[in-house]
């Protein structure tokens, strides 16, 4: 890769803004799912991570995922049981492992973050799009290797 350019730090302080603010706002829809599903916004997170997951999946790995300890990760899991979001199984291919099954589908609670996202995402042109989609990754594969893969 080449040398990165320089930022002026005036783009750098508005950028940062932006990223606050994002974060902020979505910290607070999170929470207001999670109250909406009779859950902390926590577990909510965690549900959320189970289901992108694609199917069964590890109470470790949902502790990798979400920077919990596995002992909190217990205690999220048996919460989400009991509200019905979650099963333990067994792993079919080896019966002492136990996963975390999501038991309900797609419950259209992020339909209006979905809505939001077509809304803005349709203010810009397909080239634009790209722009936006390159960003994203580069921001996402950036924060994964500085806060997960450290």
């Amino acid at each position: 890769m080449t040398s990165e350019p320089d930022v002026p730090a005036d783009v750098l302080e508005r950028f940062a803004g932006y990223a606050r603010e994002s974060s902020a706002l979505t910290a607070r829809f999170h929470t207001r799912v999670a109250e909406r599903m009779g859950l902390s916004p926590t577990d909510e997170k965690c549900l959320d991570l189970a289901v992108r997951a694609g199917g069964p999946v590890t109470a470790g790995r949902i502790a990798e995922l979400s920077g919990l300890s596995t002992g909190a990760v217990t205690g999220v899991i048996d919460r989400l049981e009991k509200a019905g979001y979650v099963r333990r199984v067994r792993d079919p291919h080896d019966r002492r492992k136990v996963l975390v099954e999501v038991t309900v589908a797609n419950t259209g609670l992020f339909e209006g973050a979905r809505e939001t996202l077509r809304e803005v995402l349709a203010q810009f042109t397909p080239d634009e799009r790209e722009v936006l989609d390159r960003y994203n990754r580069v921001l996402i594969e950036t924060f994964r290797r500085r806060v997960i893969d450290a």
